[in-house]
């Protein structure tokens, strides 16, 4: 049976922390939260009015499948506890089904752990400008969407709520972390990356780019948190017809923003509604990259 759709939740008895983009947060105790991925999406860091349906569920199922088998590369934030035991209400636990886990409370380093195989948006303008990505010298004359000769690690701010992440170095990211950590982020970053980009080319999905966040535990142990891997924090493109030069076609948000680069607007809040048949075509490719990756 269907799902229902999920804009905005607020669950009674329990305290709402934080309402981002895509998640709102709330507290399980001292030690956890409670995180629920609705159906909202955002584009250019501004949320759009009209929900994805089913778009928090793949988020959360295909997170969940990353979390699962990349636990000998970083741990992860999931405690494994079930919903139920915060959420009494029916209606309320059928809303959540799905879309909603209970993990641990840490401290959330202040960047986004970008890591890039393919030469395509923010990475394809920096490249252009200065022939490097987040200081990293490439190749000359590399066409759009080109392989790069390694995947790099090309990190970002964490901006607020509509403001833009913004590229950084890893002399920044050692400023901003200290160089050891820094370090740490960076190679758990790449293999992460690898490990998820030789799994999804065996189901016929380029992982273009990809970024993740991590938090540190009481012990500073690197943790991995948020999401991993999905349509929101990653360019997915089908193999078998990606060709250098072009941009490809893409089983994520990319095609909300191609349509909406078409519009007349300034990319600020608020957002311009999504036609039917644009929620229903993102809709079916949140899906079928579920569906490649775990099934």
């Amino acid at each position: 049976m269907e799902s229902q759709t999920v804009f905005r939740t607020s669950l009674r008895g329990l305290e709402k922390l934080h309402e981002g983009k895509v998640r709102d947060i709330y507290s399980a105790g001292a030690d956890a939260l409670l995180i629920v991925t609705t159906d909202r999406l955002s584009a250019f860091d501004v949320v759009l009015p009209d929900p994805i349906p089913g778009k928090g569920r793949v988020l959360n199922e295909i997170s969940n499948f990353w979390f699962a088998r990349t636990r000998h590369i970083v741990p992860n934030h999931l405690t494994g506890r079930s919903v139920t035991e915060l959420v009494a209400e029916p209606a309320e636990r059928a809303a959540l089904e799905g879309r909603a886990v209970i993990v641990r409370r840490l401290k959330a380093l202040p960047l986004e752990a970008v890591v890039r195989g393919y030469l395509i948006g923010s990475g394809w303008k920096d490249y252009r400008k200065t022939g490097a990505v987040c200081g990293v010298s490439l190749p000359a004359d590399l066409p759009l969407a080109s392989k790069l000769p390694a995947p790099i690690f090309t990190p970002a701010t964490k901006a607020g709520a509509g403001k833009h992440d913004e590229n950084i170095s890893f002399a920044e990211v050692e400023k901003l972390i200290g160089a050891p950590l820094a370090a740490r982020v960076r190679d758990t970053a790449l293999a992460l990356y690898q490990f998820a980009a030789a799994h999804a080319l065996s189901r016929g999905i380029i992982i273009a780019d990809t970024k993740f966040e991590f938090g540190l535990d009481e012990g500073g142990t690197l943790t991995l948190i948020d999401e991993a891997v999905t349509p929101d924090s990653s360019r997915f493109w089908p193999a078998d017809t990606y060709r250098p030069g072009t941009s490809p076609p893409s089983f994520d948000k990319q095609f909300v923003r191609d349509y909406l680069e078409a519009l007349d607007w300034n990319k600020k809040a608020p957002g311009p509604k999504l036609p039917p048949e644009i929620i229903a075509r993102t809709s079916e490719k949140y899906r079928e990259a579920l569906a490649r990756l775990t099934r």
